[in-house]
């Protein structure tokens, strides 16, 4: 049933734990797609230009039969459903979701590029998806998910969030 992508959830504002486990329900909610897999938490300290509450992170995989353009928009949707509000680029949100990779499929589309373009530099997405895809290769840069973070150098800080509600042995597996 459909290919298999990879969604990075991310939170600093409010209940942050609360707007990934939502996020997570309405993504597995959705038709033609079933959740496959979750990655532990992390909470990462920000990047970028603006002073900001650490995140929590984490990925997940789904089997869908959707199109990647149909996905963004649920993703959109759901980070609309949950507060989020666009006022700064890289500023706080309480809830963001990257499609990270979508199969071996590679778009580049003005709202939309897959793989995501900056997933092999950022420490806080390749960490959780080394945990549900260590072997899985990205389609431009033919490396893999573990070699892209073994690559890494030099970025910010990141903790595991305690045990997560969500992934409850801390350990990343199949969904049953």
């Amino acid at each position: 049933m459909g290919e298999i992508c990879y969604i990075g959830l991310g939170s600093n504002l409010g209940n942050r734990a609360l707007f990934l486990k939502r996020a997570q329900d309405q993504l597995e909610a959705l038709s033609k797609t079933a959740l496959t897999r979750v990655s532990p938490v992390y909470e990462t300290q920000p990047e970028g230009p603006v002073s900001q509450p650490w995140f929590l992170n984490e990925v997940v995989a789904l089997r869908t039969l959707l199109e990647p353009e149909e996905l963004l928009f649920h993703c959109l949707r759901i980070e609309n459903q949950e507060g989020r509000v666009r006022h700064q680029t890289w500023g706080p949100r309480t809830l963001d979701l990257d499609i990270l990779m979508f199969g071996n499929r590679i778009v580049e589309q003005e709202r939309l590029q897959i793989p995501h373009p900056r997933l092999a530099e950022r420490r806080f997405v390749l960490t959780p998806l080394a945990e549900i895809a260590p072997s899985t290769v990205h389609p431009i840069l033919k490396k893999t998910i573990k070699t892209l973070l073994n690559d890494l150098k030099g970025t910010p800080q990141m903790l595991p969030y305690s045990v997560s509600p969500f992934c409850p042995s801390g350990v990343p597996g199949e969904i049953p």
